[in-house]
């Protein structure tokens, strides 16, 4: 049998490390809606969206103008960033504004966008 690479060189388990992380271990559940979450922000227009609402509070038509794509493609993809919480808006008047829906929404993009640039400086 080949020897897997990254791999430790002998087969012994560690059941106290694999109990203890399992005890830790989110439910399939709570993992699958974290994957949807990332699955939708690895679209770059969704993840500039993001990011500009992470910035400040924009109406569809800032977004437009913003991200140069049309008006069903902003609203396609709000709708879909709505689905999972991610956004939320408000009604004034006639306008429509869009902010991240929490904290916890920016603060992911901050850091993974932190956690980006110090990998680059690293490279460097």
């Amino acid at each position: 049998m080949q020897e897997l690479k990254n791999m430790c060189t002998d087969e012994d388990v560690h059941l106290d490390k694999i109990s203890r992380v399992n005890s830790k271990m989110k439910s399939d559940q709570a993992i699958h809606a974290v994957s949807e979450i990332f699955k939708v922000l690895s679209d770059p227009t969704r993840l500039k969206i993001v990011l500009a609402l992470s910035l400040e509070e924009l109406c569809g038509y800032d977004l437009v103008e913003l991200l140069g794509i049309t008006k069903s493609g902003v609203s396609h993809q709000l709708r879909i960033l709505k689905s999972l919480r991610i956004v939320k808006y408000r009604k004034e008047g006639r306008h429509i504004f869009y902010s991240l829906n929490d904290e916890h929404v920016e603060t992911l993009i901050k850091q993974t966008f932190a956690h980006v640039e110090e990998q680059k400086r690293g490279n460097l």
